[in-house]
């Protein structure tokens, strides 16, 4: 995988984005990173701004795009239900419209093209965990439908662009990720308890806490991409990328109190409609395939993401200090800039 290549990434100053862009330029290539803004932020890639091989352009990919590029990650799209149902008319138009003009400009530019689905293509699935072949139990007129069912239309897209253009495509369906540069107030789970946590405010589970997910560390996630990626022609996808360790939501919220020690209580509100009851990713394919699998456990990808939001809600995010420090020595970090020391974190901006 390693060798100069032009490679756009949509949606990357988002949380996945910005460390796509990142371990892409360690890589040794041309990086043009898209985005709206309308939930990434400039600030994640703020450090990579000075790197002449990196490239910034405010579009909207629901409107064509005419580059010339080697390789495409398709990663725009509000990924949480608080961002994608506030617009649900917009998220499908990202989902179809963006898949339907990142794949035209793929057949142009013979590029080869990922699509980062999501496990929310399952619905509240009715086999456990889930593998590939599982069909999934969606709702189609439910309010989470704009991103499942959106989802769902874009893998539709890829596969018929490969069938019927011999569009080069690889399709991941990505389970729930977490790490640094999360939004603190994205309405993901694992940014939710923490800055609850840390705030000492009662930490809010919907339903009885007891429905399940599997939680994947960012780190882990962009190594799965860029395997797949790299891998043969003939591997596809979809191929399943998340962390196969199952926890309660419960348990989630009793470890982030314990490693904070807040002195947060923990509420009970209704489930909303269409939440998932349980989420495991069977990986088998990515193992196979890829020679894939998580290494990072919840506990300690909790330590690193705890320690970035307390630098965030400390207020020291607001200086641009450590985001000027990091520019000139990301390049040169023998890991992720995730995998840094606790001390460097503050280099990172949300």
């Amino acid at each position: 995988m390693h060798g100069h290549k032009r490679v756009l990434v949509t949606g990357g100053t988002g949380f996945l984005g910005s460390f796509l862009c990142e371990r892409l330029l360690r890589e040794g290539n041309d990086v043009l990173c898209v985005d709206n803004y309308y939930t990434g932020s400039r600030e994640n890639v703020l450090h990579l701004l000075d790197d002449p091989r990196f490239e910034v352009l405010r579009h909207d990919i629901t409107f064509p795009l005419y580059v010339e590029v080697d390789e495409i990650y398709n990663l725009a799209c509000p990924a949480s239900p608080v961002h994608y149902q506030h617009d649900p008319v917009q998220t499908v138009k990202t989902n179809v419209h963006g898949a339907i003009n990142m794949l035209g400009l793929a057949k142009r530019t013979k590029a080869k093209i990922f699509q980062a689905s999501t496990s929310e293509v399952y619905g509240d699935p009715a086999v456990h965990p889930q593998p590939e072949e599982y069909r999934g139990s969606v709702n189609p007129i439910g309010p989470r439908a704009c991103y499942d069912e959106g989802k769902r239309c874009a893998e539709t897209l890829f596969f018929d662009y490969h069938r019927q253009y011999g569009v080069e495509i690889r399709v991941a369906r990505i389970f729930n990720t977490y790490g640094p540069r999360m939004q603190t107030n994205d309405g993901r789970v694992v940014s939710n308890f923490i800055v609850q946590a840390l705030r000492n405010e009662p930490i809010t589970i919907f339903g009885n806490g007891t429905q399940t997910r599997s939680f994947c560390y960012v780190d882990d996630l962009i190594e799965g991409f860029i395997r797949l990626m790299g891998a043969p022609a003939g591997v596809t996808g979809p191929i399943n990328l998340g962390n196969p360790g199952e926890f309660q939501v419960r348990e989630l919220a009793e470890m982030v109190i314990e490693m904070t020690g807040s002195k947060s209580s923990i509420v009970y509100n209704p489930l909303p409609i269409d939440d998932p009851t349980q989420r495991k990713p069977d990986i088998s394919r990515a193992t196979q395939d890829l020679g894939w699998q998580p290494t990072v456990n919840l506990r300690e990808g909790l330590e690193k993401t705890i320690a970035y939001f307390e630098w965030k809600l400390s207020g020291a995010g607001k200086s641009m200090a450590g985001a000027q420090a990091l520019r000139t020595g990301y390049a040169h970090l023998p890991t992720p800039a995730v995998g840094l020391p606790v001390q460097e974190a503050a280099a990172i901006r949300p």
